[in-house]
């Protein structure tokens, strides 16, 4: 039996790996990535999985890259953060993060699109609690997070009558390089009760398996509790 397709952005670390593992239960997973020594570690731990060596940022290879004829799932987990105040922040690290996290992503998810709706495939995805609110510092990242939520909202409206269901998962921080390099930079050292990326890749596989009428448009994961100290 063919087992259905995902494709997992960001696929090698953090994240996007934990809900690869996650997917490879169920699925084939396209494993997409700029290191292919990290992308081959975890299709190693897959027992059905392939790799797609690609920067999403590239917009030449987005056009050559060799998407699946047929697509189930796609999760975008690719994404960078630079975080300065906007006073001191130059226009080529706005447009760094925005290739990355807005405009490699909406490029991707336009040339799978017909493999989606031929399958009535579910999009996820995976933004930040920087796309709901931002903070000082934040400015660069916080608005290509609030510019992908509008681009999901907007795809899941556009893609409604298609069959193709649309999802938005918002983590506060989690226990990943990136998060980790957040709280060492917050500007008061506080410490964060940090989120396990299998948590997320959980909420991701919710949205994959909701009912076909229903669609999780949005979920938001906070910590339960304060850290102590």
């Amino acid at each position: 039996m063919t087992r259905p397709t995902a494709l997992v952005t960001g696929a090698s670390r953090g994240i996007g790996r934990a809900v690869a593992l996650d997917l490879g239960h169920t699925h084939h997973v396209v494993l997409v990535g700029r290191d292919v020594d990290a992308l081959d570690t975890v299709r190693a731990e897959l027992s059905d999985a392939s790799v797609l060596v690609l920067d999403v940022a590239d917009a030449d290879a987005v056009a050559a890259a060799e998407l699946p004829d047929s697509l189930d799932v796609l999760v975008h987990s690719a994404g960078i953060s630079r975080g300065s105040e906007v006073a001191s922040t130059d226009r080529a690290a706005w447009r760094e993060v925005f290739e990355t996290n807005v405009f490699g992503i909406a490029d991707l998810t336009a040339r799978a699109l017909p493999a989606l709706r031929d399958g009535g495939g579910t999009v996820v995805l995976i933004n930040s609690g920087a796309g709901l609110f931002s903070t000082p510092g934040g400015a660069v990242y916080s608005a290509s997070k609030f510019a992908l939520r509008t681009f999901a909202d907007t795809l899941r409206e556009e893609e409604r009558e298609n069959g193709v269901r649309v999802s938005s998962v918002h983590p506060g921080i989690v226990d990943t390089q990136m998060g980790r390099s957040a709280i060492e930079k917050s500007p008061d050292g506080r410490p964060e009760r940090m989120i396990a990326p299998e948590t997320i890749a959980a909420a991701v596989r919710s949205a994959v398996e909701a009912p076909p009428e229903a669609q999780h448009e949005m979920i938001s994961i906070r910590p339960t509790l304060s850290p102590k100290g």
